[in-house]
């Protein structure tokens, strides 16, 4: 049975997903980088260890967040975005290091499906990522790590683009012009999904596994948010025309085959 759950990285999507666990009846604990948010969410409820992951190694609690745990969720955030000249990976070969020392046997990587270039077209699980940006490569050099290790097994789930709760795109988009890229579709996961999705593969005991977790509808771009804007009362954001060219479109095959699973929220 898979019922103690740790999650490296309570934000966004790691808190709402270890409180559905508690209400599923599994033992859930987890981590933050700040001490003061740790000892508030511990008082709230979920045991919470400050733990800081940095390229020359690892500070805080990682003794205590590990211990006695049946599968550890991964989603630390890689922060690629900011440019910062992090090296993301040599980061999470730190914490693989730490993980392959314990007796955790069970591993979900939350990855993104941005290991996936555009030039790729159509992509399932079946296709090997062939990323181009650092980003990309750094998040494919993890998953590698955490899938051929022989110490732990592991599922990655490679999430699209987040929306949920406060969290909408089109509130960047609204009332912009000129936009790019109008003709691509859109690959998106509502946060609901992502629960549900990592907790099938925990009830299913789905592990050695890549799962690609995205709706599987893909309107274009500058038809689907132009709706989202006026379903908000948002002045809608206007795309430049284009020529056709090529765009990635993230389908999955084994998340009806293993998992059957059935996406709550529909993007329309």
């Amino acid at each position: 049975m898979n019922k103690k759950i740790t999650i490296a990285g309570l934000g966004w999507l790691g808190r709402p997903l270890a409180s559905t666990l508690q209400i599923l009846g599994y033992s859930v604990k987890g981590s933050v980088t700040d001490e003061e948010k740790a000892k508030e969410y511990t008082d709230s409820g979920v045991p919470t260890y400050p733990l800081v992951i940095a390229e020359n190694g690892i500070s805080g609690m990682p003794d205590s967040l590990l211990e006695d745990t049946d599968v550890l969720v991964v989603m630390i955030p890689p922060g690629l975005r900011r440019n910062t000249g992090s090296n993301y990976a040599l980061k999470m070969a730190r914490f693989l290091q730490e993980v392959e020392q314990r007796a955790i046997l069970k591993v979900i990587l939350v990855s993104s499906t941005s290991v996936y270039d555009d030039s790729q077209g159509i992509v399932t699980e079946k296709d090997v990522p062939k990323p181009i940006t650092n980003a990309g490569k750094q998040l494919f050099d993890v998953e590698q790590l955490f899938f051929n290790s022989t110490a732990i097994k592991t599922s990655i789930v490679r999430f699209g683009g987040l929306y949920g709760g406060n969290r909408n795109p089109v509130k960047f988009l609204t009332g912009r012009k000129d936009l790019a890229n109008g003709n691509a579709p859109v690959n998106l996961i509502h946060r609901d999904d992502c629960i549900g999705v990592l907790i099938a593969i925990l009830k299913q005991d789905a592990f050695g596994y890549i799962f690609n977790a995205v709706y599987p509808d893909h309107p274009l771009k500058r038809d689907y948010y132009k709706k989202q804007a006026i379903d908000l009362q948002l002045p809608p954001p206007l795309y430049s025309e284009e020529e056709s060219q090529d765009f990635k479109t993230i389908n999955s095959i084994n998340i009806q085959e293993i998992l059957e699973y059935e996406f709550t929220v529909a993007l329309i």
